[in-house]
């Protein structure tokens, strides 16, 4: 069997039926909202450039912005439930399958990596005040992210689960030390400790024991990217529902319970547990952070104002996506829940998450006092008109999907 073209032909058909979805996707407008942002960001990055804070956390900033681009990695292996039993017999030659896999996906973000670097470079040499050289400094960054897409390569095929997650958190901590010594000490002496900390990392790997190919992780990795990338596309095209990836959250596996058990409230539980299990709420809870870090940043200007209502949008556009949740589920036409109360509890569910957090990435403008006093209330009336828009979108792409229905 012909192992690497089975690989480019599933590539090739999982894009052809991704491609025409995104005609629909362009002609939403999302091509001249995209347009507009860059052409704001472009301005806004110039004159930073221009008049640089004096002050600015530059190495901070720099490592905020790389770390979590050379950890993060996400390898398309394009595998499915029957392969289990249909390529067992050729998992001795899965190394052919797999290895064009890791190759174009470490590629991809290599690219994605350069992209941020070049972007960020001319902040960084006008800002510090020993900055690295441009050559050294991207081959690093090269040679970090290949380490780092090796390592969650392998922690992939470990048998020990609690293994695979320590090793994950290894990982994060050593490509933060390697950067964090590159970034503060000389070059002489931060090469030789990143040198010494990979070569260590690198050494770690082989202990733990592993499969010779994880099936179903790698099954159920494929099948959460997959619902990753519906779950974008359908934000702006009815798309088919896809399976997504379920999160324990041990912390707030009681969110929910206090919800009133009645028929009228019975999808609001369920919605619940679903969005502190799902892939929206660590979305959410990473752009907030960011979010909240800038507008403490630029707090008290106009700026400060537009990242914020930027970031609310966001949000919301993310938290938009539980409209679909369970939209195709078999279960709710055979519970006794009210006909229209799903489509009631998710308008609500979703404006009451986006309320509260339209006022917690409003606190550090408060920082500010009685100095911008009408911006901070302005913007604060913003964030609610908002939420109350995209309310109402929500209620009336509900209201749409019932008449066809």
């Amino acid at each position: 069997m012909d192992l690497k073209g089975l690989r480019i032909q599933r590539r090739r058909q999982f894009w052809g039926e991704i491609v025409p979805y995104l005609g629909y996707v362009m002609q939403s407008g999302v091509a001249v909202l995209m347009l507009f942002m860059f052409i704001a960001f472009s301005a806004w990055y110039t004159s930073l450039i221009q008049h640089v804070p004096e002050g600015l956390p530059i190495r901070w900033i720099m490592l905020v912005l790389l770390l979590p681009l050379i950890v993060r990695s996400s390898i398309r292996t394009y595998l499915r439930s029957p392969d289990i039993v249909f390529l067992l017999p050729q998992e001795s030659k899965m190394k052919d399958y797999l290895s064009g896999s890791w190759v174009n996906g470490v590629l991809y973000k290599l690219v994605g990596l350069a992209l941020v670097f070049l972007t960020a470079w001319p902040l960084y040499v006008r800002s510090d005040a020993a900055p690295k050289s441009f050559w050294t400094f991207l081959i690093l960054l090269c040679i970090l992210k290949i380490i780092s897409s090796y390592g969650g390569w392998k922690e992939l095929s470990m048998v020990s689960l609690r293994a695979s997650k320590g090793y994950h958190l290894l990982r994060w901590a050593v490509m933060a030390l390697a950067m964090s010594a590159w970034l503060w000490e000389p070059v002489g002496k931060s090469l030789i400790y990143v040198l010494l900390v990979l070569a260590t990392y690198i050494f770690a790997l082989s202990y733990p024991v592993k499969h010779l190919v994880a099936w179903e992780r790698l099954i159920a990795k494929e099948e959460s990217q997959i619902g990753r990338v519906m779950l974008v596309l359908g934000w702006f095209v009815n798309v088919p529902e896809q399976q997504q990836q379920v999160y324990p959250r041990r912390i707030l596996s009681k969110a929910g319970n206090r919800v009133v058990w009645k028929p009228v409230a019975a999808y609001k539980y369920l919605l619940t547990k679903s969005f502190v299990r799902s892939d929206i709420l660590g979305i959410m809870l990473r752009a907030g952070v960011l979010g909240f870090l800038l507008v403490w940043w630029t707090r008290g200007s106009i700026l400060g104002s537009g990242i914020y209502l930027f970031f609310l949008f966001l949000i919301g556009v993310q938290l938009s996506a539980l409209q679909r949740y369970h939209k195709e589920s078999f279960w709710l036409s055979i519970y006794p829940i009210p006909a229209n109360s799903r489509q009631h509890n998710v308008t609500t569910f979703v404006f009451q998450v986006h309320m509260l957090v339209t006022v917690i990435l409003w606190l550090p403008l408060l920082r500010n006092g009685w100095a911008h006093i009408s911006l901070t209330f302005s913007t604060l009336a913003l964030g609610i008109v908002m939420s109350c828009i995209i309310r109402v979108i929500l209620a009336r792409n509900g209201n749409k999907d019932n008449d066809d229905e």
